[in-house]
């Protein structure tokens, strides 16, 4: 693997942000792309499609990953210490299908409680032979990752093409779906997930401007919103200006477009009072702790600009009587990341909730503030061994939360995003109690919660992390030539 790495120009940043994706090449030899489609089709004609075992199944897949072109457009979205999310799965699109992948537009399915419209996950989209319009590209709408409702015909259908190693890198939220294949050929198209480990605090990318312009011919629908966005990717989440002379009947005003039947008004209105001081973030708090489901998610995401100014308005929530209220709480002061400090007590406290959907915002909340890690580490990782023991009582596994009831692919919830979190910060605190969780965390009945440990020990690569690992993985590794056709 080559050290160089092609970062994004600000450019290119402008148009993730805004648009939702950028289609990228890797230069790589023919051959290589050839065998990897040779071996996928030889998997998927004879034993079935692999979901998330496409790479050990394939290891050379890891190679298009590799490049300087990926590492570069990785590392200027996700940071540094990016991480390829253990689920991935190989599309395949077969020439006459009516119905590919579903044939409706969606989202993924998402990893937190809450969708973020920052940054903090994206999904390449990799394909490894020339990509036709006929051979049924995946279509995507830009500028809606930012939107829960579908646009429709409001919205403008790209399809992208392009010759073998053409990549498409997304806004996990971003608008998609397969479309039909009217060639004679089969098309693959192989979906990875990456994730970042941090918040930022300095730009990733190749940065010359600090201001960022907007693309020639795209609409300046959210400015408040990009500009967050952007801000907070190069570390400068406190640079917006945030002037509290605002008259209280234009701030409630503005505050009663939450409830706005037009996402893209209640979404201007959200992210405007976040830049409006303290009467902006008393009047989202307000909408967070009494308005509809909807309204309040909205103001979440409204309070995200506001920086550390908001916390102290926000930590009273944590006791709110209404548990999505709380849960909502906990998901703002994570997003606030080291800024919000103050409330990593509160945030423990949250932990012992008795939802579970407080107790999962609360642990993710933790793994993205990070110190004092002494004591974030501690409370995240009892967290995680709770978790995994109360997996044998399907009682307390399955609680019928229906805040994240719905995410069916993630077995144990809590203790999933508890592994997330010592992935992000398990290396700063005690190494023997963070290994003995994580060790437990090998057990587990999640195969998420089994993944994020053993990249979590491998993070740490001390002698009892090695050791913890190397059994593990004497049960666990996966031989590529072994199928229903070789056994032995």
């Amino acid at each position: 693997m080559t050290e160089r790495m092609d970062l994004l120009t600000d450019e290119q940043m402008a148009q993730f942000i805004t648009k939702g994706y950028l289609v990228l090449k890797n230069d790589l030899p023919e051959q290589l792309h050839q065998k990897v489609r040779d071996k996928i089709y030889k998997v998927i004609h004879e034993e079935g499609n692999p979901g998330n075992n496409i790479l050990p199944r394939v290891p050379e897949i890891q190679q298009f990953f590799e490049t300087p072109v990926v590492r570069g457009a990785l590392t200027s979205i996700l940071g540094e210490d990016y991480y390829m999310h253990p689920h991935r799965h190989c599309h395949y699109n077969r020439p006459g299908n009516p119905t590919p992948g579903g044939g409706k537009w969606h989202k993924d399915g998402y990893w937190s409680s809450l969708r973020s419209h920052r940054p903090w996950w994206a999904i390449l989209f990799y394909y490894t032979q020339d990509i036709t319009e006929e051979l049924g590209p995946t279509a995507i709408m830009p500028g809606t990752q930012y939107y829960e409702k579908f646009l429709g015909d409001k919205g403008e259908t790209l399809l992208p093409t392009g010759k073998a190693g053409t990549m498409v890198l997304v806004h996990f939220d971003l608008w998609h779906k397969a479309t039909l294949n009217v060639s004679e050929l089969d098309r693959y198209m192989l979906k990875f997930q990456f994730v970042r480990l941090k918040a930022p605090d300095r730009p990733s990318w190749d940065h010359r401007n600090p201001g960022m312009t907007v693309p020639d011919g795209m609409p300046a629908q959210h400015p408040e919103l990009w500009k967050d966005v952007w801000d907070w990717l190069r570390g400068d989440q406190d640079s917006g200006v945030r002037s509290s002379d605002w008259t209280a009947g234009k701030v409630e005003e503005i505050g009663n477009n939450l409830g706005s039947s037009s996402e893209i008004e209640a979404l201007n209105a959200a992210y405007a009072l976040g830049r409006m001081g303290s009467s902006g973030v008393e009047e989202l708090v307000k909408h967070l702790g009494n308005g509809s489901k909807q309204v309040a998610e909205r103001a979440s995401y409204g309070l995200q600009p506001a920086g550390a100014q908001a916390i102290p308005f926000v930590q009273p929530l944590l006791s709110h009587p209404d548990d999505f209220c709380r849960g909502l709480a906990c998901f703002v002061i994570g997003m606030m990341g080291p800024a919000a400090r103050e409330a990593v007590p509160s945030l423990v406290s949250c932990l012992e909730d008795e939802s579970e959907w407080v107790r999962r915002n609360a642990v993710e909340a933790l793994g993205m503030i990070g110190k004092p890690y002494s004591v974030s580490v501690q409370a995240v990782t009892e967290t995680l061994q709770r978790s995994v023991e109360q997996e044998a009582d399907e009682v307390a596994l399955n609680s019928g939360d229906m805040y994240v009831g719905q995410q069916k692919y993630i077995i144990n919830k809590v203790g999933y995003t508890a592994a997330l979190s010592l992935l992000r910060i398990g290396k700063y605190g005690e190494e023997e109690i963070v290994i003995r969780g994580l060790e437990q965390a090998l057990t587990s009945r999640d195969r998420y919660v089994r993944a994020y440990a053993s990249e979590a020990l491998t993070q740490l690569r001390t002698d009892k992390a090695v050791e913890v690992l190397i059994r593990y993985y004497r049960t666990s590794r996966w031989c590529p030539d072994t199928s229903k056709a070789s056994t032995f």
